[in-house]
C-alpha cells in the first residue's frame, strides 16, 4: 500500500483576474489518509476542492495521483468522487436512482447498476427507502443518499465539500462518527473541507489549515492544537485569549518579565525561535486556572495575571468569567463561579501559552482585548 505520494500538489496557484486565492501549496496524502482542509470563508479551502475535483484549474502547479499528472483531466478520469455541501440530490430520482447515476453515466449494466445500490444501500443503512424521492427523506438520510452515490463508482478519493453543515447539530454529530467509521473500513483516500474546528479535530488523520490561499499548518491534530505554528493557528484553533508580554531567552527558558497586571515567569523555549524583547501570547479559557487572589500560591512554570472578574457565565460543565486585566480583558474558565467583582489570578501552566514574536512593537507588559467570537465563524 502506497504511504507516500499517492495524492500530492506541487506548487498549486490558483487566480481569477488579478485575485490570486491559492498560492505555493505543496501537499503529499498518503493513500488511507483522511485530511482536513481547515480555514475560515474566503481562505481558498473549497477552491482547492474544486481545482482537485477538476472542474477549474490551477494557474499553476500539478495534480499527481500514484505520480500519474491529472492536472488537465476532467473530472471523470481522475478517479475522484465529490460529496456536494447541498448533497445535489436529483429531486425526481428516487434513492436508488440516485445511488445509480455515475454507473448510469459510466454505461454500467442494469443489472450492474442494481448490484451496486443494493451494496450501498446496505453499507450505508438505507435498506427499504430505494423507492423514496429526496424530499421524503432526512436531512441525514439525504446525507447518506449523496455518499453513496459518490462511493458506487468506486473512486480511489473520496472529496467532501463541508456535507455535514446542513445538518442539525445532534445528527451531524452521528453522522460524522459515522463517516469516519466508513472511510477507514473502505481504505479510501479523503479530502475533507471544513470550517468547523471539531469536526475537523474528530474526524481527520492530518489538519491543513488554510489562511488567505496558503497552507498555515499542517499536521495530526494533536500538532496544531498543541503546538501551533503561528499566532493564527493558534487563534483559529482556541487560544483566543491574546496579550503582549516581554521577556528574553535565557538558556532553554524565555523569562518573561513582570508588568503591571502580571507577574515575573518563565516558559521553555522547545525550539521556538524567540527573540528578545515584546512577544504576542495566546492560550485558552479552558487552559487558565482560576483563583481567588488571596489563595494563589507557587503553582508550577507559567504566568499569573490578576485583575477582577467583570462577568460570568455558564456554557455547560464549567464556569466561563471574562476577568478585566486593567483596560482589557481575557476569559478563564473555573468548576465553580466567583462574583463579579472578586479579585482573582489567572495562572496559565507554560505548556498551555503559546509565544510567538510580537508582529508590532507594542509597548511591554501590556494586555490586548481577547476577541469576542471565534475566529472561523
Amino acid at each position: 500500500m502506497e504511504r507516500d505520494g499517492f495524492l500530492e500538489l506541487r506548487g498549486i496557484a490558483s487566480r481569477y483576474g488579478s485575485n490570486e486565492v491559492l498560492s505555493d501549496i505543496d501537499l503529499s496524502i498518503a493513500k488511507g489518509e483522511f485530511v482536513a482542509l481547515l480555514g475560515s470563508s474566503g481562505c481558498g479551502k473549497t477552491t482547492l476542492l474544486r481545482l482537485l475535483a477538476g472542474f477549474i484549474s490551477p494557474s499553476a502547479g500539478q495534480v499527481k495521483v500514484r505520480h500519474r499528472d491529472v492536472t488537465h483531466l476532467p473530472p471523470d478520469k481522475r478517479g475522484m468522487a465529490l460529496v456536494f455541501q447541498s448533497y445535489a440530490l436529483w429531486p425526481h430520482m428516487t434513492v436508488a436512482q440516485n445511488i445509480g447515476y455515475g454507473l448510469k453515466l459510466k454505461g454500467v449494466s442494469r443489472a450492474g447498476i442494481a448490484s451496486r445500490v443494493a451494496a450501498m444501500q446496505s453499507l450505508l443503512g438505507l435498506e427499504g427507502l430505494e423507492l423514496r424521492k429526496p424530499a421524503a427523506l432526512s436531512g441525514g438520510q439525504r446525507q447518506r443518499v449523496a455518499l453513496g452515490r459518490a462511493l458506487a463508482i468506486d473512486p480511489e478519493i473520496l472529496l467532501l465539500d463541508e456535507p455535514l453543515s446542513n445538518l442539525d447539530a445532534r445528527i451531524r454529530l452521528t453522522v460524522r462518527h459515522e463517516l469516519r467509521a466508513l472511510q477507514k473500513r473502505l481504505g479510501i483516500t479523503a479530502i475533507h473541507v471544513t470550517h468547523d474546528r471539531e469536526e475537523a479535530m474528530v474526524m481527520a488523520d492530518r489538519i491543513v489549515i488554510l489562511n488567505g490561499g496558503k497552507i498555515a499548518q499542517a499536521g495530526t491534530p494533536e500538532e496544531v492544537y498543541n503546538r501551533p505554528a503561528s499566532a493564527f493557528v493558534a487563534a483559529f484553533m482556541g487560544a483566543e485569549n491574546v496579550l503582549s508580554l516581554n521577556g528574553a531567552p535565557e538558556g532553554g527558558e524565555f523569562a518573561i518579565e513582570a508588568g503591571p497586571a502580571s507577574a515575573a515567569g518563565s516558559v521553555p523555549l522547545a525550539g521556538r525561535p524567540l527573540t528578545a524583547g515584546p512577544v504576542e501570547a495566546r492560550f485558552r479559557p479552558e487552559a487558565a486556572r482560576l483563583f481567588a487572589e488571596s489563595e494563589v500560591a507557587v503553582i508550577g512554570p507559567g504566568i499569573t495575571f490578576k485583575g477582577e472578574v467583570a462577568a460570568v457565565s455558564y456554557p455547560g460543565g464549567h464556569w466561563r468569567h471574562v476577568v478585566r486585566l486593567g483596560q482589557a480583558e481575557v476569559m478563564a474558565d473555573a468548576g465553580h463561579a466567583f462574583e463579579p467583582g472578586t479579585r482573582v489570578a489567572v495562572h496559565v501552566p507554560a505548556e498551555s501559552l503559546f509565544l510567538f514574536n510580537s508582529p508590532s512593537a507594542a509597548p511591554a507588559s501590556t494586555v490586548s482585548r481577547a476577541p469576542t467570537g471565534r475566529v472561523y465563524a
